[in-house]
């Protein structure tokens, strides 16, 4: 008698999403400054605290450090700290205004993978009152992006420059106790999976690796033992760049189709020729074949069909005509950057544009390292709106990170990797940087109970599954 297959129950979470990154209004009448004053205002008590801590009290060759209000208040040969915005002075930063002036090149010069140079570039710390120049070897060994917020302990030299000896940071924002839900003995465990970077291009031969991972999901693929994993993940946070991008090959298919069409002029600088729903009907099959077995959070990326300033918003439901269906239940369109609670658990998360953007102002490659910084500064897209894209803020400036996550992820980086990251008052964060899905076709998986990661490769050469 033939053995029955075994039934696996999906396991359920208690999810609730945090909607600090939703936007009620989309106006752009406003002036990009507010934001670095709200950024300031928020930051400093903060900052001026953790000098208080480490400076009060405390003579440099019997002098004692003072503490300044402004950054113009700084005297010459006065040993004193200040708190304010940094500022970098990058000639290699890109800079919209001298590219418009520029206009004898026939086309823009290729994107720069890093923007830092020791030798040229300036670190400016500036608030309401004015800006001065910092100095010495402290700073320039430092890791720093415009925007962030900083206090400096020094003194001003003779040539109006200010030499730093020691610098504070935000640090890590208050973190609550993991509310764990009850367990029982018998429950399995809890799994929440990611994946980023699917990069769907509708072609008729899609990925081997993306079928993959949706059996996998679905539990259709692998041995019991798989199942029985698969059976556990409660949720798929899909971190952005879903939809591959953009080309022109539906608009090349239809001038080799009519060659009359291709020199017709185009309306107000659109061809809908070149338009291609493929992709789209895909990822919308994908997402309601996934949907009626698990939870999906769907973030948008650089590359997907939503705006493309920070935060950027949901993609629409009625995108996905199929998956629409789940909204509401399984199907969950989310912004980028992402904050949820699942199961008493805090999570924070990009589709990778900060780090990317931070990774061109700073000397090393190590993308975890970004990721800690940008806790430490309390600021989830610390350069914008300076060299990334973000909305002007008036009332508040939504990128800073008041709650601390348990867990911090980032999408569509070049490798998977994962650490802890500790805070001066025992905050725990797991960071975890997540590849992407069409080059390495690798998932990441983070138990719930205690924050361990694993990866399962899809790769065709591999025995991943």
């Amino acid at each position: 008698m033939a053995s029955e297959t075994p039934v696996f129950e999906r396991q359920q979470t208690v999810y609730e999403t945090d909607p600090q990154f939703q936007l009620d209004t989309h106006s752009y009448q406003t002036q990009y400054v507010d934001i670095y004053f709200l950024r300031l205002a928020k930051l400093k008590r903060i900052v001026e605290a953790h000098g208080r801590e480490r400076w009060d009290n405390v003579e440099v060759h019997g002098e004692p450090v003072r503490r300044v209000e402004r950054v113009l208040d700084v005297r010459q040969g006065e040993l004193c700290w200040v708190a304010g915005t940094i500022y970098m002075e990058m000639p290699l930063k890109p800079n919209v205004l001298e590219d418009i002036a520029k206009d004898h090149f026939i086309s823009a010069p290729p994107p720069r993978q890093k923007y830092r140079d020791f030798e040229k570039d300036k670190i400016v710390i500036e608030d309401e009152s004015g800006r001065l120049q910092l100095t010495g070897s402290k700073i320039q060994t430092e890791d720093l992006v415009t925007g962030c917020v900083v206090g400096v302990m020094g003194t001003e030299t003779a040539n109006g420059e200010f030499e730093v000896i020691d610098m504070v940071l935000p640090e890590l924002p208050p973190q609550q106790e993991r509310s764990n839900l009850p367990k029982t003995p018998s429950q399995q465990k809890k799994y929440v999976a990611f994946v980023s970077g699917l990069g769907i291009t509708g072609n008729i031969h899609e990925s081997i690796e993306t079928h993959l991972l949706v059996e996998y999901l679905l539990g259709e693929a692998g041995s019991p033992e798989d199942n029985s994993k698969s059976s556990s993940i409660s949720r798929l946070i899909v971190a952005g760049n879903s939809l591959s991008e953009p080309h022109a090959q539906a608009a090349d298919d239809a001038a080799a189709a009519s060659p009359s069409r291709a020199t017709k002029s185009k309306k107000y600088g659109y061809d809908a020729t070149s338009y291609n729903a493929k992709p789209t009907t895909v990822l919308d099959t994908i997402l309601s074949d996934l949907c009626a077995s698990i939870s999906v959070t769907l973030m948008p990326g650089e590359t997907d069909p939503a705006n493309a300033s920070l935060p950027q918003q949901k993609m629409h439901p009625t995108m996905f005509p199929t998956a629409k269906y789940y909204s509401g239940s399984t199907f969950i369109p989310s912004t980028n950057p992402h904050s949820c609670e699942i199961d008493g658990v805090r999570f924070l998360g990009t589709s990778g544009q900060t780090i990317d953007d931070v990774f061109k102002y700073v000397d090393g490659d190590d993308r975890l390292e970004m990721m800690e910084r940008t806790l430490r500064w309390r600021l989830v897209a610390p350069t914008a709106p300076d060299t990334l894209w973000c909305y002007p803020f008036q009332d508040d400036d939504q990128f800073v990170i008041e709650k601390c996550p348990h867990v911090y992820f980032v999408g569509n980086q070049p490798e998977f990797g994962t650490r802890l990251t500790h805070g001066l008052n025992n905050q725990v964060v797991r960071l975890i940087t997540i590849p992407k899905f069409s080059e390495t076709g690798e998932l990441v998986l983070l138990d719930l109970e205690t924050l361990e990661c694993e990866v399962i490769s899809f790769k065709s050469r591999s025995s991943g599954v």
